[in-house]
């Protein structure tokens, strides 16, 4: 029966594919396709991790026995007695065997599948009892997942063949899978994003998140429509239902009709050749009507992204986020050497073009490890995070800072400071950037001239820009955070999503303000949150004096369309018309 849910779009256009439902905390099992002379070992590796667990139960049995019945509870007699009886249940053995046999599923991929779909069984059982066991059944397939990590497969997945993006996308589109496939879960958190960037999933959709949550920003990153915020989806979606993202209305379409199939291929047709024409664009200057000159830059995640950039007519990297090289790695942080080759790599990825790059930025939705999330604090958006976490941890901080002035020796390199807002904090780290150049000199390694900036995210530092333009070079609004930290609105939460409002006055009012003092002074202004990569604002922008926009690198053609059409110096009296009325967005909606 076609059923809709509704969420907020973060990623446009259409995919159409079967769905993968998967549990958040099971994001990173290595997902991808095996060839059919992989069946045989890949059984052979569940059969062989299902038997480890089975023994390791069995020991665990004897040494109970060993024990005596007083020094154990019977409880826990039973429950290895469960964990025994899940682990050898026909069912789950046969649905593996069916998902890497007739869908060629790598051996964890097929595992966390049956779960799924084994769990769903256990929900609709009336007796208590059983419906708890749903957590034994998750206790021994994590059981089964740990023994296979150490079983690895013949078969490397193609992200860690080197594989790139479009020949991974090749992959999923061979004979393996006739179907894409559309991944649907209930959080994805942005270390599991960093998985997603080098998987096969053609989209996704998420019970929770907001339109500026990191999760929507590298989904927009990755140019493949997503939904985020549809509540309950990952329980409304059954593994292998047919699925329709609508990344333009949020609208997710399960077990569409035929007549509805058809109407969306088509839309995704014209979706695609809509993109064509849009290439022509390509190499086009990105100038106003009237002769203004407009730089469009990229928002990149990781060193790689940097070749996606230059191919999206970027001319140069205005975010490039560091966090992500600190992620995932179990409180392993990256050293110097790591960090520097990174960076270096990105800068030559450019070609010569500029990298603004963000000093570690980690906090409530983007903490460095999933286990590391911060539920000790009322609010974590609040407490130590980015430049406040940076300079808790002088060592850190210093290591970071010489990685990127020795990537400078390679090219040019802007550093970007986020989350500013005393005049403590400028000096702190100004000064922690001169200790960075002084440790470098006194071990005789070279570096290079970089440019120091300010994020502009904090009310509080947009209202004294003019303190901070005189010890920056240069000045990034962070639109995202400005906004939520403005209207007291938690971004990544879907149910205060519909007051997350960039038109609304005094967000407008603080950007204004923030681009026509960096003017006075002389100094560049650009934007880099979401606000810069979105097309129905770029002529607002325009007219409000902005000509620096960065942005994911998919969203660069769609406003250089907008800045060919403007004509700025009409658009500077109707945007100071804009930010004055008390409904903007009529305004904007009116022209």
């Amino acid at each position: 029966m076609t059923f809709s849910i509704h969420g907020l779009p973060v990623a446009r256009g259409i995919a159409i594919g079967r769905a993968v439902v998967v549990g958040s905390t099971r994001m990173d099992v290595a997902h991808y396709f095996i060839e059919p002379a992989q069946i045989v070992a890949e059984l052979e590796r569940v059969r062989d991790a299902r038997d480890a667990a089975v023994h390791e139960i069995h020991r665990m049995q004897e040494s109970i026995e060993q024990m005596g019945p007083k020094d154990t509870p019977h409880e826990l007699r039973a429950l290895l007695d469960v964990h025994l009886m899940l682990l050898q249940d026909e069912e789950l053995e046969e649905g593996v065997k069916y998902w890497i046999k007739e869908r060629l599923y790598n051996a964890e991929w097929a595992l966390v599948s049956q779960l799924e779909v084994v769990s769903r069984q256990f929900d609709e059982m009336e007796d208590d009892y059983l419906r708890e066991r749903k957590a034994d059944l998750e206790q021994i397939t994590d059981k089964i997942l740990q023994a296979m990590r150490g079983m690895p497969s013949q078969l490397a997945p193609p992200s860690e063949a080197g594989a790139s993006k479009g020949e991974q996308q090749a992959l999923m589109l061979e004979d393996k899978t006739d179907v894409p496939l559309i991944l649907v879960a209930h959080d994805l958190s942005p270390s599991d994003m960093l998985h997603f960037k080098q998987s096969v999933f053609a989209g996704f959709v998420t019970d929770v998140g907001g339109k500026t949550s990191h999760t929507a920003i590298v989904a927009r990153s990755l140019d493949i429509p997503a939904v985020v915020g549809a509540r309950l989806s990952s329980h409304l979606v059954k593994p292998d239902d047919w699925v329709i993202i609508d990344g333009d209305s949020g609208v997710i379409v399960v077990d569409p009709s035929p007549i509805i199939l058809a109407e969306y291929t088509y839309r995704q047709r014209q979706v695609v050749l809509a993109r064509g024409r849009l290439q022509r664009l390509l190499h086009t200057p990105a100038v106003t009507r009237d002769g203004e000159k407009v730089e469009l830059l990229a928002n990149i995640e990781m060193p790689d992204d940097a070749a996606n950039a230059v191919a999206s007519g970027a001319v140069g990297v205005g975010l490039f986020r560091s966090e992500f090289l600190f992620m995932g790695r179990q409180g392993d942080l990256p050293n110097e050497d790591e960090q520097y080759l990174a960076y270096r790599s990105a800068v030559e990825g450019m070609q010569g073009l500029p990298v603004t790059i963000r000093t570690v930025d980690v906090g409530a939705d983007k903490p460095l490890d999933d286990a590391l999330r911060d539920t000790a604090h009322l609010n974590p958006a609040l407490g130590l995070r980015a430049i406040r976490w940076c300079l808790s941890d002088p060592a850190m901080f210093l290591t970071q800072l010489r990685a990127m002035l020795r990537a400078a020796a390679h090219g040019q390199v802007r550093i970007l400071i986020p989350m500013l807002a005393h005049a403590s904090e400028i000096r702190q780290t100004l000064s922690m950037v001169d200790h960075a150049r002084a440790q470098l000199d006194n071990r005789g390694v070279p570096y290079g001239d970089v440019q120091i900036g300010a994020m502009i995210e904090i009310p509080a530092a947009a209202l004294m820009v003019k303190l901070f333009l005189k010890h920056f070079d240069f000045l990034s609004v962070g639109t995202n955070d400005l906004i939520q930290y403005t209207l007291a609105i938690d971004r990544a939460d879907e149910t205060v999503a519909h007051l997350y409002d960039p038109l609304h006055p005094a967000v407008l009012g603080l950007l204004a303000n923030t681009i026509e003092q960096g003017r006075l002074a002389g100094k560049p202004v650009s934007v880099c949150g979401e606000m810069a990569g979105d097309p129905q604002l770029t002529r607002l922008l325009l007219g409000l004096g902005l000509r620096s926009f960065s942005m994911q690198p998919a969203q660069i053609l769609s406003v250089k369309q907008e800045v060919l059409r403007a004509d700025a110096s009409k658009l500077t009296p109707w945007a100071q018309e804009v930010i004055a009325d008390e409904h903007p967005a009529s305004l904007l909606i009116e022209s």
